[in-house]
């Protein structure tokens, strides 16, 4: 039998969740938003027969439901997530994976004592591009990872104002922790080593300036609060010794977006990136993977070509989701892994009010 999965949340990336539920074979039995308008256009579009306005109902009515996807704005991750996990199903989460990593410790709780699987969309992890590197990593190309930098940066990318990205009560915060992407990434090909100190800085100096609004996002809400930085740069060191450099904003002066994680191992650097077009569309951006050796004393650049993904993973990272509770693949991110990504930002954000290095 097929693994029977509800969406909670109506949003935009319902769509790569659903994609990829059911390239793995899920079957989608409902969509619950608590504006089941929303819910109910949303399963119309993509043929899902069930609705509903509260998840209490939702799981009351479907007892042999297997998962839930959460897409809901970041503040209620965790509750959703928890009680979710108390009603005995697995969780596949957007991110980030909460408001901080307290949260998400009592969400790794919570999936422990279900005996439940707990998983993000790290989407990232699942680009083609982020795959090979990864072999090259687990073959021993690459080598210990040094260094790493991860960047995601907009010059003009402010997802409206005024709205729950802009309120650091819903949103727990601007760029820094919804463009978490390549921060996860980098970590991800280092091992995910165990943070030391950080030491960060944010800025906010664009963030209600309408100048700076992005090409997507949702409406400017004009009673609302901008209380989140447009940017933030951090440095963090771990008790493996490596170290990772990140900047990210939503509104910087820079010359365009750029995506990117760069490393240097001490058998070969690399860089994967996704280099945006002007108008900071996904359908116009250019994916590229290389890798850095020396060889018979020749600096040596590799290309690695892989097949284009226009979703970024999406829908590859939420199939292998049903593939973990089946089984049939291991899960590309942990409850853990979650943990030490959120201590990180928490700890950036933490230094920058403090002007001190945070130990984590």
């Amino acid at each position: 039998m097929s693994t029977k999965v509800a969406i909670i949340g109506a949003g935009g990336m319902a769509q790569y969740h659903i994609a990829g539920f059911r390239q793995a074979g899920a079957e989608i039995v409902a969509i619950a938003d608590l504006n089941e308008e929303a819910a109910k256009a949303t399963a119309s579009q993509y043929g899902v027969e069930k609705t509903f306005g509260s998840i209490e109902t939702l799981f009351e009515t479907l007892t042999d439901l297997d998962a839930v996807s959460i897409i809901v704005p970041n503040k209620f991750h965790a509750p959703l997530a928890i009680q979710a996990l108390e009603a005995g199903k697995h969780v596949f989460c957007e991110k980030p994976p909460a408001l901080n990593a307290p949260d998400v410790e009592k969400m790794k709780r919570a999936a422990d004592a279900a005996g439940k699987h707990l998983m993000f969309n790290f989407n990232n992890r699942a680009r083609p591009e982020s795959f090979a590197m990864m072999n090259y990593v687990a073959d021993g190309t690459v080598g210990k990872i040094n260094s790493a930098q991860a960047k995601w940066i907009r010059r003009t990318g402010i997802p409206g104002f005024g709205g729950w990205f802009t309120n650091k009560s819903l949103s727990g915060g601007g760029p820094l922790i919804d463009l978490l992407h390549m921060v996860d990434l980098s970590m991800h090909l280092m091992g995910y080593p165990e943070p030391e100190y950080v030491v960060g800085k944010t800025f906010s100096d664009f963030i209600t300036d309408k100048n700076f609004k992005g090409p997507w996002g949702i409406p400017d809400n004009a009673e609302g609060v901008n209380d989140v930085e447009a940017a933030a740069h951090g440095f963090v060191t771990f008790k493996s010794g490596q170290v990772l450099s990140l900047q990210v904003s939503w509104a910087e002066l820079v010359k365009r977006e750029e995506v990117s994680v760069v490393f240097q191992g001490v058998g070969a650097g690399g860089k994967i990136e996704r280099l945006f077009g002007s108008d900071g569309l996904d359908e116009t951006c250019i994916d590229s993977c290389e890798l850095y050796v020396q060889e018979n004393g020749n600096s040596v650049n590799r290309e690695i070509i892989v097949e284009p993904c226009e979703d970024m993973g999406r829908s590859r990272s939420a199939s292998n989701f049903i593939l973990t509770i089946e089984g049939k693949e291991k899960p590309l991110n942990t409850p853990d892994q979650a943990v030490s990504l959120m201590k990180i930002i928490d700890a950036i954000y933490e230094s920058a009010n403090s002007g001190k290095p945070v130990a984590c």
